[in-house]
């Protein structure tokens, strides 16, 4: 045996490639890659079923063993990738490194290898990345081109709800806060459209997490808590719950309000207590009623 050809000293044969398959039928987050120089583009002599699996590495942030630390899941097909080949000359254990951004010029051929192989619904001769072209890979948000806007911030936009008939006053939900300068917002969007910004642009520092429904919660710049639910919501507390506010506190609600208290319920009002009533008021006391202070005139 040659004792200078094993792994690490048979040479490093690396290369460039895309992403033409990621449905690894071991889970393990293997990815097909057609590179660039070794593979032909013709799917006929070489069809995307017929590369070799690709392992990938994750950084050191992920542990890379029993689910620990994040999943090797985030390429697509389209990607490009950067690599080398274990196994030296014989290139059937590739591993890739890590992937490649840049600006795309034309839109992927689902029939030519090279490019992702998934059509899209609207146009089968289109794949399905890259989504836009003559522009960077850059997630928009990043970027923050007002000629390119990010769909969900026009969305965000369209949909902020204002004037608000509160009690004694009203109110709208502050305008949205983006104001993002490249390189200082960093995004991550999955494929569906989930979305997390950590944005660190001077005065404009933010923390944005929206689920693709539109439901989201952000941080803006000056501490202001902003939170939207686009269904139904649930808070469910095993211990107490206490809540401080300093300020005033606004409740509209269109709908019905039920409240039940299997316990006791205090209320303790420093100043007037107000209740304006539109229709009936209906009270049931099962137990006895005691009048403590005031007078309280029954027959007015």
């Amino acid at each position: 045996m040659n004792e200078l050809n094993f792994m690490g000293r048979n040479g490093f044969l690396w290369f460039v490639g895309v992403v033409e398959d990621r449905q690894d039928p071991q889970y393990a987050g293997r990815i097909r890659v057609r590179a660039l120089g070794h593979h032909t583009s013709d799917k006929t002599k070489l069809p995307t079923s017929d590369l070799p699996w690709a392992a990938v590495m994750l950084p050191i942030s992920s542990s890379g063993i029993s689910g620990i630390g994040q999943t090797p899941l985030g390429l697509v097909e389209g990607s490009w990738v950067f690599g080398y080949f274990r196994d030296g000359e014989r290139c059937q254990e590739p591993l890739v490194l890590g992937s490649l951004p840049g600006k795309p010029s034309e839109y992927g051929n689902p029939n030519k290898g090279f490019y992702d192989p998934r059509n899209r619904e609207d146009d089968t001769t289109k794949s399905i990345y890259p989504k836009e072209i003559d522009e960077p890979d850059t997630n928009r948000l990043a970027v923050n081109n007002p000629d390119k806007e990010h769909t969900s911030l026009t969305t965000r936009k369209e949909q902020r709800l204002t004037d608000i008939q509160g009690v004694n006053n009203t109110w709208s939900q502050p305008e949205i806060s983006y104001n993002a300068s490249y390189p200082y917002n960093h995004v991550y969007e999955s494929e569906s459209g989930h979305i997390m910004e950590f944005d660190d642009t001077t005065d404009a520092k933010r923390i944005h997490l929206r689920h693709a429904s539109g439901t989201s919660i952000e941080m803006t710049n000056n501490g202001d808590t902003i939170e939207i639910t686009k269904n139904n919501r649930y808070i469910l507390v095993t211990a107490d719950n206490k809540v401080y506010i300093k300020g005033s506190k606004d409740v509209v609600i269109d709908g019905d309000y039920d409240l039940k208290v299997n316990g006791n319920y205090n209320i303790a009002v420093a100043g007037n207590k107000v209740e304006t009533i539109s229709g009936t008021k209906t009270s049931t006391t099962t137990g006895a009623v005691v009048h403590i202070g005031s007078t309280i005139d029954l027959n007015p």
